[in-house]
């Protein structure tokens, strides 16, 4: 399909998903704000993955740990020296480039001239700021470039209040920051946006089964909501694209219309950071067995994935279009556990007697599942918008039900159309949208 990317971007504006942030300032770069239906998806991506990564297990628990952190966490873990991108600057047109990001270091890919590029340089990627009302060495501060080390300084507090024992993992969803050198691709690249992590602590014996593993579990977790398999893959990283704290790194990447772009790296990171933090703290992060009587520093495993880029993935995925009757449809193919609204309830018309009805059945299905309601306009144009925002059901309320207490629902992707009592609607619907 031609211009995915362009018709996915103008759908979350035109329908408020997505919109450039200050936008009526003229924007900020790299920059978004999450409208409504945009907010609700996003939150339905986070739950999706904490259900997965959380609800459904015994052995992950949660954390949400500060944003702002002191100098000593990001010299111990290395970010203060590593966590850089190679820099070069065109001397003609002034832009700014990842020099791994071009494919020629000897022609700008703004202006065309050659020659222009400066030698690359590492810049740092982390946001610096002061804390305090003096602003001096002692006050510096940084907003956090992952979350990956709140959970690993706040190992020993989890394992002595949750009372597990390796294998185990700590889950976290949150912003990040990252002042990235050439952010685009709408919300793929972008300085703020959020993750969501989970580190999972092996015996050291187990770290390459519990690699696998995830890998694994993490790629079927995509393919489950609903990403077509043949649109993922997952790639190992090469030895000289390594982090410095992986012995091990494959990313599910996702086929993007630019390209194939990375949606999660599932990290093998040894023991590294917990050694780092115990050496620079003078803390001990280790886990002693107390049936065996073996004391040693746990292995981790790092599923990191992106929400924002996941969602984009998802939009993306589920864009389609077709033709009903001799009309163009656009719709999104969002598994309801992901799209913004579940369902919509549609009265036929304004019409007065509908009304107090329709009220009475979004009030019955609220509690259940997220909702839209909508009044305005013909019905076939309130159904065309429900399957461009992804709707899995709609729910019309005609002037038969008044009589028959009967509704009827529409399948945004078959147009099935059924009529349900409305005291068998609620059962009647988690049983179709499976939720």
């Amino acid at each position: 399909m031609p211009d995915v990317m362009e018709q996915v971007v103008n759908l979350c504006k035109r329908r408020g998903f997505v919109f450039p942030s200050a936008d009526i300032y003229g924007g900020f770069r790299s920059a978004y704000d999450y409208g409504p239906l945009g907010t609700n998806m996003l939150r339905n991506v986070k739950a999706a993955w904490w259900r997965s990564m959380v609800q459904l297990r015994d052995d992950v628990v949660g954390l949400d740990a500060a944003i702002l952190s002191p100098p000593a966490i990001w010299a111990a873990s290395g970010h203060l020296d590593t966590f850089t991108d190679p820099l070069v600057d065109c001397r003609s047109c002034k832009e700014r480039f990842r020099a791994d990001h071009l494919k020629n270091l000897e022609v700008c890919p703004k202006c065309g001239n050659k020659g222009t590029l400066t030698e690359a340089r590492n810049f740092n990627l982390m946001f610096k700021t002061s804390v305090g009302p003096v602003e001096d060495s002692a006050s510096v501060a940084y907003l956090r470039p992952e979350t990956a080390q709140g959970m690993f300084i706040n190992f020993g507090n989890v394992l002595q209040t949750s009372r597990k024992k390796p294998p185990f993992g700590i889950a976290q969803i949150g912003k990040s920051f990252r002042n990235e050198i050439t952010p685009g691709n709408f919300v793929f690249r972008t300085r703020e946006f959020e993750q969501m992590e989970l580190e999972f602590f092996v015996p050291p014996a187990e770290g390459t089964r519990w690699f696998e593993y995830w890998c694994d579990e993490r790629v079927r977790w995509y393919t489950d909501l609903g990403i077509p398999a043949d649109q993922l893959r997952l790639r190992a990283h090469d030895p000289d694209e390594l982090s410095h704290y992986s012995s091990g790194t494959s990313d599910i990447e996702f086929s993007f219309p630019f390209g194939w772009g990375e949606l999660e790296g599932i990290a093998q990171r040894t023991d590294f950071d917990l050694k780092k933090h115990a050496e620079a703290s003078g803390q001990p992060l280790e886990y002693f067995d107390q049936a065996t009587g073996e004391r040693y520093v746990p292995y981790v495993i790092e599923p990191a994935a992106g929400a924002t880029r996941t969602m984009m993935a998802f939009l993306i995925a589920g864009y389609t279009e077709d033709e009903v009757k001799g009309e163009k449809r656009t719709l999104l193919r969002l598994h309801p556990r992901i799209a913004p609204y579940q369902v919509a309830v549609l009265p036929l018309s304004k019409n007065d007697e509908l009304v107090p009805t329709s009220r009475e059945v979004l009030g019955l299905v609220q509690p259940h599942f997220m909702c839209d309601y909508d009044q305005t306009q013909n019905i076939g144009r309130r159904y065309r918008r429900q399957d461009e925002i992804g709707t899995p059901i709609c729910i019309t309320v005609d002037f038969e039900t008044k009589d028959d207490r009967a509704v009827t629902i529409r399948d945004r992707d078959t147009l099935e159309q059924v009529r349900v009592p409305i005291d068998r609607l609620v059962p009647e619907l988690h049983d179709r949208l499976g939720l």
